[in-house]
Parts: C-alpha cells; sequence; structure tokens
C-alpha cells in the first residue's frame, strides 16, 4: 500500500523529451526539438540525472525552446504558495526542496490523487510568482510530474533524506519551510 510520495514537479525546459541522459517521454511535440533527436524513453525507475552526456547537445535544445528555461529566485514565495494550498487541502507535506529549475516533495497519502495534488501545488505556486511579480509571464512548470510511490516507512525516510540534502549536495543552503510535517 502507498504512504508518500516522492514527487517531483519540473520548471519549463529543466528535461526535455530527448534529453541526451534519457526521459520519460515517448515523443517530441515541438517542432524546434526534432532536430535534437528522438524522444529518450528510459524504463529505469533508477535517476539517470548523474549519466555522462553530450551538455552541448542538451544545451542548444535548451536554446531551441520558444522560451528560455525557467530560474527560480523567488524560492520563499513559491513555499508561500505551496503553504497555502497545503493548509487549505490537509495535504501532509514532510520534505520540500526548492531547486531553481525543479521541486523535490515528499507528500503523505491523500484522498487526492498524487496528480491532483502535484497540479494544485503548481496553481497556487505559480498565483503567489504572479502576485509578488516573480512570474515569468507564461506557466514556470513543464507538463506533468514525476512521482515515486514510497510503500514503506524506510522509503519515506529514504526519501525525506534524499529531499532534505539536495540543497546543499547543488550549493545552496539547507531549507526549511514552515509547511513541513515531521515524519515520525
Amino acid at each position: 500500500m502507498v504512504l508518500a510520495y516522492h514527487l517531483i514537479l519540473s520548471c519549463y525546459g529543466f528535461w526535455l523529451p530527448n534529453d541526451p541522459r534519457g526521459s520519460w517521454s515517448t515523443e517530441v511535440r515541438r517542432y524546434e526539438l526534432l532536430r535534437f533527436g528522438p524522444a529518450t524513453k528510459v524504463s529505469t525507475h533508477r535517476s539517470v540525472a548523474g549519466i555522462e552526456h553530450d551538455f552541448a547537445l542538451r544545451a542548444a535544445a535548451k536554446a531551441a525552446l520558444k522560451y528560455a528555461p525557467v530560474r527560480f529566485n523567488g524560492l520563499q514565495a513559491l513555499a508561500r504558495g505551496f503553504a497555502e494550498v497545503c493548509a487549505m487541502n490537509g495535504y501532509i507535506v514532510h520534505a520540500c526542496a526548492i531547486m531553481p529549475d525543479h521541486v523535490h516533495l515528499v507528500v503523505a497519502r491523500h484522498a487526492h490523487t498524487i496528480e491532483q495534488i502535484a497540479r494544485r501545488l503548481k496553481a497556487k505556486g505559480t498565483q503567489q510568482l504572479n502576485k509578488e511579480d516573480l512570474g515569468v509571464g507564461h506557466s514556470p512548470w513543464a507538463k506533468g510530474e514525476w512521482k515515486v510511490f514510497l510503500d514503506t516507512p524506510r522509503d519515506i525516510r529514504r526519501a525525506i533524506h534524499y529531499v532534505d540534502l539536495n540543497p546543499t549536495k547543488a550549493g545552496m543552503k539547507p531549507q526549511s519551510w514552515r509547511f513541513i510535517t515531521p515524519y515520525v
């Protein structure tokens, strides 16, 4: 039985369907990206983020996007939006790392599906960014979400540890958000 989820929300331009490291995509839908190759569907459930790849090819594909890849600079604003939607809906979040181009969360199982939770987090986060004049003029999010089903307390603790360490591994300060509920 699913107890929680490790949810990853990607920004527009963060991970393209034809990323040379692989992706979950089965097709490339943007004409501008087709010249960089077909979708690179992978079937692994392990992260491929650290796999060696052609950085120049990836950068060229990102430069061909309709908009520049999104990089968050209003982390607190986004967190305020997340806090509001969690309070409104009773979502329990055990960990959250807001990175410049994606977000990691560990979310307890809820009556809403994880896809509904993801859509609501994105919507409220975007509203808050726009309210504080930190928006980008279009949705900052990539379509969909990536989710890992966490079936045991050990899985949940491992995911929380991963999410909590993510900012410092990227050279950022540790993050502590008021809407986090410690996992016991």
